[in-house]
């Protein structure tokens, strides 16, 4: 089966879109504006085939993803027979598709877990409640917030796209970005996500403003099955509990949503430890494979 890929761009939105809606388990790292927004860093390319998008990433090396489409009917000893690419190896493979694969291919294929990689799953009505000692320390930082500043939250929409540019910007050069790789490839797929707000899908997002000035903005996406998946959250720490209160306000505002991803922690110490803070409820697990 020849794959003719080519990189992700926004002229087939609509139509993977549909696709995704036929994979269980969507991981943030399959979601639309993730692909776009990431797309260059990571080289992501796509190709279609067999009503099923087939992803890899060429940076810095060729990998594999999962394909997406409908997996619990799809023939997979011939889709992977056929499928010859020039090396075996599949990474960001969600537990779901995995456990398909294992029943199928048993001892022909390894697996590994990365548990850098899994998603974080919340319950929404708990992190706007905040109620219980888990999320006591969060809750006074909210209220010392909402005490101390004169303080306004806006949902995002084109007008305010400019402002959070602005932020962004403002933000990076307090950490100076440039000079950290991981900091400059998020500031990129930022600004690519933004300048790109009005074509995008299920796209929404929300702003925290102190005394008129914006000081903190949150980027997320409208999932299937009940959830928001959290892609940028961002704010200014001159203000105490500033992160406390754009999490809070935003789902608040957009209370919807049954479930919260807030997506993976890459493995950095620091991330995973403010990640379990706010107490997940679950985990999409994902995993590396290699067929023997």
């Amino acid at each position: 089966m020849f794959l003719n890929f080519e990189p992700v761009s926004l002229y087939k939105q609509h139509d993977y879109l549909r696709l995704l809606m036929k994979t269980p388990w969507k991981a943030s790292d399959y979601s639309f504006i993730n692909l776009l927004g990431w797309g260059r860093e990571y080289g992501l390319e796509w190709a279609w085939e067999n009503n099923m998008v087939w992803i890899r990433q060429t940076v810095p090396e060729t990998i594999y993803w999962a394909p997406i489409g409908d997996w619990e009917n799809t023939d997979w000893n011939q889709v992977l027979e056929s499928f010859c690419p020039e090396n075996n190896h599949f990474t960001r493979i969600p537990g779901a598709l995995m456990q398909i694969w294992k029943k199928i291919f048993q001892d022909r294929i390894q697996v590994k877990p990365v548990k850098a990689h899994w998603d974080y799953i919340y319950l929404a009505n708990e992190l706007i409640e905040l109620k219980g000692n888990r999320f006591h320390k969060k809750k006074n930082l909210l209220k010392q917030f909402k005490r101390k500043y004169n303080y306004s939250y806006k949902p995002l929409n084109s007008g305010l796209i400019q402002s959070v540019l602005e932020m962004q910007e403002d933000w990076c050069l307090c950490r100076d970005c440039e000079s950290a790789e991981t900091l400059a490839a998020e500031n990129r797929a930022v600004s690519r996500v933004l300048n790109e707000w009005q074509k995008l899908e299920n796209l929404l997002g929300g702003a925290v403003f102190v005394d008129n000035i914006m000081a903190a903005f949150t980027i997320a996406e409208e999932m299937p099955d009940d959830m928001v998946l959290i892609h940028f959250e961002k704010g200014m720490t001159d203000y105490k509990g500033i992160y406390q209160a754009v999490n809070q306000m935003f789902l608040e505002a957009e209370n919807r949503f049954k479930y919260v991803n807030r997506e993976q922690d890459l493995g950095e110490e620091g991330l995973r430890k403010a990640k379990r803070s706010y107490n997940p409820v679950d985990f999409i697990e994902k995993y590396q494979a290699e067929f023997l």
